[in-house]
């Protein structure tokens, strides 16, 4: 009997192979066409990227693969993580299931395509340009999400399961409520406050050299513990994290030579990603190295980038490094006035640049979007107008270009509807997870000592180790007693930005 348990699960084992070699292989294809690839090649590319995407479909949902689930299936004795990652190949099968194999290769050569010319748009504030692929996008995903939608299930939905199996739209409505009433208030106190006394912050705003950025952020992705005999750091036009295994790790971020502040949260940010994978079990394949759900991930992310990279602790032992690296622009610069101009807050334009008091105004305004635009009740046409209108609404700001507006974010030519609502809900997780770490041990002192090992020892034990077979809510319950509570996120934001 157990050997013939043995060979269920191996059999099984041998199809993840073929399925993981593939999947590598598109991401390698995701990875260079954001970093290295030129542009010229993009639609080749964009071919070869389809006709592997087929492969993939093919493997997926053949009679072979089915067999092999429901062989597995029967087994009672499979652990938790073999259950898990179980349950995720047959949920991706079923998705390829609904979609035809033409489609699926055109989606991916799409997407594969879409990216450039979404890059090209935004640098040339041209959202007319990135209309009619970001209509055909949008049009494949409503028509796949409406056949996988079950029991009237609203297409988006369906989205939203794709990277968070717990939220729906009433609970995310239920979220989002409780963040507009405690956040809104705060913003226009603070905003308020902000005329009265100014927070200096040009100094971070002068010339600094990109190959000394460079040089900086490698190393402080080092400090925070990403290790890079297991990893990359690159530069992209958005900066995004990605990985084949756990030994092979890459994250990418972005210089400005103008703007200090915004390579080093995005490196920290990627950086929080990165020790998250690498800290995931060895896994055989890439089915389970990322989160459980996508708030998982973005929970460690905005972890590592607002409750220690804001942190006056953590910058401590480290602030005369950055000083040394940029003598000019930072020696007369305390450490004081360099914090409270990292943790200024002031309505902005830029998701990825906004403070933590702001941030999630910025997603609540794309998760509005996103509703609307797949309920059918905005037009891809009318979205830059809505945008502007919704920034006017709850930031007081109004973008004045598509760049810096409707295009500033790479998702919706990646075709990834329902991923927003994960910045938010990685707050909130990482907010409760800051207020039980504090009950464990002196976070602070930790980052005085420069001792970020042992917070990252934590974190391993009680996530990182477990890759995507443990979702927001389980981890949570596990770990503080109690699911998904956005109070920690609003009284966090209530003690820092109240003072």
């Amino acid at each position: 009997m157990e050997d013939k348990k043995t060979d269920i699960w191996d059999s099984f084992s041998g199809f993840l192979e073929k399925e993981n070699a593939i999947r590598t292989a598109l991401t390698l294809f995701d990875w260079d066409n954001e970093t290295l690839a030129p542009e010229a090649a993009s639609e080749k590319t964009a071919k070869a990227y389809g006709a592997l995407s087929a492969v993939y479909q093919e493997l997926l949902t053949g009679e072979k693969a089915g067999e092999l689930l429901e062989n597995v299936k029967t087994e009672k004795s499979l652990s938790q993580r073999k259950q898990a990652l179980v349950t995720k190949v047959e949920k991706e099968r079923k998705k390829l299931l609904s979609v035809s194999e033409e489609e699926y290769r055109r989606f991916s050569e799409l997407t594969a395509m879409s990216v450039r010319t979404w890059s090209r748009a935004k640098k040339q504030n041209d959202f007319s340009a990135f209309i009619p692929v970001l209509e055909k996008i949008v049009e494949m995903r409503k028509n796949f999400a409406c056949r996988r939608a079950k029991d009237g299930q609203r297409p988006y939905d369906v989205l939203l399961s794709d990277y968070e199996e717990d939220f729906t739209i009433e609970k995310l409505d239920q979220f989002f409520g409780e963040l507009k009433a405690g956040i809104l208030p705060l913003v226009k106190e603070r905003t308020r406050k902000n005329k009265v006394c100014p927070i200096a912050c040009d100094f971070l705003f002068q010339n600094f050299d990109v190959e000394k950025q460079r040089h900086f952020n490698k190393w402080l992705a080092a400090y925070l513990g990403f290790q890079f005999s297991r990893g990359v750091l690159s530069e992209s036009e958005h900066p995004f994290t990605t990985s084949f295994h756990k030994d092979d790790v890459r994250i990418t971020t972005h210089y400005y030579k103008n703007n200090l502040e915004s390579a080093v949260f995005s490196t920290i940010h990627e950086a929080g990603h990165g020790i998250f994978e690498q800290g995931n079990e060895d896994w055989i394949t890439q089915t389970l190295l990322a989160g459980g759900t996508c708030g998982v991930h973005e929970s460690q992310s905005r972890f590592y980038e607002n409750m220690i990279g804001r942190n006056r602790a953590f910058w401590e032992p480290i602030y005369g490094k950055l000083q040394k690296n940029f003598p000019e622009q930072l020696e007369d610069i305390s450490l004081d006035v360099f914090i409270r101009a990292i943790n200024r807050s002031e309505p902005g334009l830029i998701r990825t640049e906004a403070d933590e008091l702001t941030y999630c105004l910025h997603i609540i305004i794309r998760y509005e979007l996103e509703k609307r635009l797949i309920s059918g009740e905005v037009a891809v046409s009318e979205l830059e107008e809505e945008w502007k209108s919704l920034y006017g609404e709850y930031l007081g700001v109004v973008p004045k270009t598509a760049g810096e507006g409707v295009l500033q974010d790479i998702h919706w030519a990646l075709g990834e509807f329902g991923y927003f609502p994960s910045y938010a809900l990685g707050n909130a997780m990482a907010a409760q997870i800051y207020h039980q770490m504090n009950q464990q041990m002196d976070v602070e002192e930790l980052l005085r000592k420069g001792d970020i090992d042992q917070i990252t020892g934590y974190l391993r034990e009680k996530i990182h180790r477990f890759g995507a077979s443990k979702g927001v809510e389980e981890i949570l319950l596990e770990m503080t007693g109690e699911k998904l509570n956005p109070k920690y996120y609003v009284e966090y934001l209530k003690e820092k930005y109240g003072e």
